[in-house]
């Protein structure tokens, strides 16, 4: 989940919003373009020649997702920066709207360094994982995130104790693609196989507490990775003595009542090589893929009769697919950016119609009749007995005032 845009316009991003009565550099429709450092143009909302984007709030409360697009990043015209944020826990939409601000200016500090590594642009050596090129991305992102993540837990004006966010950035320069991963929100890209045929690849992994990599980790530092009993697919982190927070993704800003304990926020780097058979980029929440498959995501995208209006057309469908798939659950906050590589051209002479009937197949979906939120993204109190590994029912709520955690102890109602 993540935050919606903020309320207050913003005019110029220099690392630091700084709130003007000024009007934004230009006003287009319902876009709103900010000034970034290195003259960077900034949206929250809305969409461009090769930009699509569109955040939903769903039935659980504030809108926790958040979004941002840089084109023109670090004043290089032939660079964007695309980023989706999903907060979840009491405080969750101030944190995603917190790192979505800052993050940004972080990396276009290392973007710039990066210039100087020359290369040529025709050259598929740089797809190599060791090549310089992609070593350095991989050192400075990860430095970018564990700074920004510091900043959270001793500068922001947001507690962040138990509540945090994901983050998904992808950075495109030319025809190079360097994906940055944390948490459990998703970038794919769509593609042409030898039939010319429009194909889905995941260029994230769900980083979730099960895989085998990551609960060794936490399990390393004393954390619990537990499912639910309501919930036997869904596992979480726990503290090692105390049922919470319960956290379904094994990485994330924030969640400093787990740092201790395994979670960690260093991101996953992948690098990509654009081809010509490549078409777009979808990066989202998971509110999207909780309810679509990659396939399903870029059937949808692609089908749209305009551009502006493809992330606006996939969060519809989510939210459609929500009602069918789980009615008795509240749906879950969607956000969504489609970045496009091509000059905007038709795609496929599908209706929207057409792909909604033949490739979502609700009926093959079982169907929920619970009561209870669909995978909640953290569960801050909870009773449980292990029970090899099984784990019981929560028990209610208890807000949370931030200390050290270092000698915090998380209270439960009752105890």
């Amino acid at each position: 989940m993540g935050a919606c845009c903020s309320c207050h316009r913003v005019g110029r991003f220099e690392g630091c919003p700084i709130e003007e009565e000024a009007k934004p550099r230009e006003v287009d429709d319902d876009n709103i373009i900010l000034t970034g450092e290195g003259g960077a143009r900034v949206r929250l909302q809305g969409s461009s020649k090769y930009v699509a984007m569109h955040t939903q709030q769903g039935k659980k409360g504030y809108n926790q997702d958040a979004m941002t697009v840089w084109e023109n990043f670090a004043g290089d015209k032939e660079a964007v920066l695309c980023s989706i944020f999903d907060g979840h826990g009491p405080n969750g939409h101030m944190v995603s709207r917190y790192v979505r601000d800052y993050l940004p200016a972080k990396i276009t500090k290392c973007y710039q360094q990066s210039r100087s590594y020359k290369m040529d642009p025709e050259s598929d050596q740089v797809c190599d994982e060791n090549h310089p090129y992609n070593l350095f991305w991989k050192d400075r992102l990860v430095k970018c995130f564990h700074e920004m993540d510091e900043e959270l837990e001793s500068d922001a004006p947001v507690d962040s104790y138990s509540s945090g966010t994901t983050s998904v950035t992808v950075l495109k320069k030319g025809r190079n693609l360097v994906v940055a991963n944390l948490g459990d929100s998703r970038a794919i890209l769509c593609t042409r196989d030898s039939n010319n045929e429009l194909v889905a690849q995941q260029l994230s992994v769900d980083l979730k507490p099960n895989l085998p990599a990551e609960k060794a980790r936490i399990t390393s530092h004393r954390g619990r990775v537990l499912p639910m009993k309501e919930e036997p697919n869904v596992h979480r982190i726990w503290m090692p003595d105390q049922d919470c927070p319960g956290l379904a993704m094994a990485r994330a800003f924030g969640d400093f009542c787990l740092k201790d304990y395994g979670l960690i926020s260093t991101p996953d780097i992948t690098y990509r090589r654009i081809s010509d058979r490549d078409e777009f980029v979808v990066l989202a929440t998971d509110g999207i893929w909780d309810v679509l498959s990659n396939s399903d995501v870029i059937k949808i995208v692609s089908s749209a009769r305009k551009r502006s209006m493809a992330a606006k057309l996939l969060i519809d469908e989510a939210q459609r697919a929500w009602r069918h798939k789980f009615p008795c659950a509240k749906t879950d906050d969607c956000a969504a950016i489609c970045l496009f590589f091509k000059r905007p051209r038709p795609l496929l002479t599908k209706s929207i119609s057409e792909v909604t009937h033949l490739s979502l197949n609700y009926k093959d979906h079982v169907v929920s009749n619970s009561g209870h939120d669909h995978e909640l993204e953290t569960v801050l109190n909870c009773d449980m007995e292990e029970a090899g590994e099984e784990a019981q029912k929560p028990a209610g709520k208890n807000p949370q005032r931030r200390r050290r955690r270092s000698s915090r102890k998380i209270e439960f109602a009752g105890q």
